[in-house]
């Protein structure tokens, strides 16, 4: 049995929250989120502790899932609008490089072409170094997302360990073919 759903919520002091029936609202310094709950779970906010407690309506399995789901969720929510999300990715082999046109990602990684990203409107890319990129975002969903996507461009590979991988992502590497 999940225990997360128990767990409180703590509000920072710059984000504001608004609940409606089913329907919350948070708000801070990156932006606004919104999220429907599901009929199996309310919410209370108190506004003293500026702490956030959800509980479920009734005792069966479903809500049991959709306790700790919808908790995380708005955990989620609440760390985006107030801190933000990133993802860090590092281009390795000769030759690969990545940079930006706008807002657009432009990778060269041994394709014949050079590929390009266009990237969903609340998400911000930088490149530094030509080599190292970072996915900023409110979203963690989508940054993870954008993130895999640019990472399935060219998937590091097993023997020299050439590609875009996750910046602590440990690729084990193969030993080559023996010569005789």
């Amino acid at each position: 049995m999940s225990r997360i759903g128990k767990k409180t919520i703590n509000l920072p002091q710059n984000t504001d929250i608004e609940v409606t029936e089913n329907n919350v609202n948070i708000t801070g310094p990156r932006g606004k989120l919104s999220y429907q709950l599901p009929e199996v779970i309310r919410i209370k906010h108190d506004i003293k502790n500026q702490t956030l407690n959800l509980y479920k309506t009734h005792e069966n399995k479903e809500a049991q899932k959709l306790y700790g789901l919808s908790r995380t969720l708005i955990n989620n929510m609440v760390l985006g609008v107030s801190k933000g999300f990133e993802k860090k990715l590092r281009i390795q082999g000769v030759g690969y490089r990545s940079q930006l046109q706008g807002k657009n990602l432009i990778l060269n990684v041994g394709y014949s072409h050079p590929v390009t990203i266009e990237p969903p409107k609340d998400i911000v890319i930088e490149v530094e170094n030509n080599v190292n990129i970072t996915i900023k975002g409110i979203k963690k969903e989508t940054v993870g997302e954008v993130a895999a996507q640019i990472r399935r461009i060219r998937p590091p590979e097993p023997y020299k360990g050439k590609g875009i991988r996750y910046l602590n992502e440990k690729i084990n590497i193969k030993v080559g073919k023996a010569g005789k």
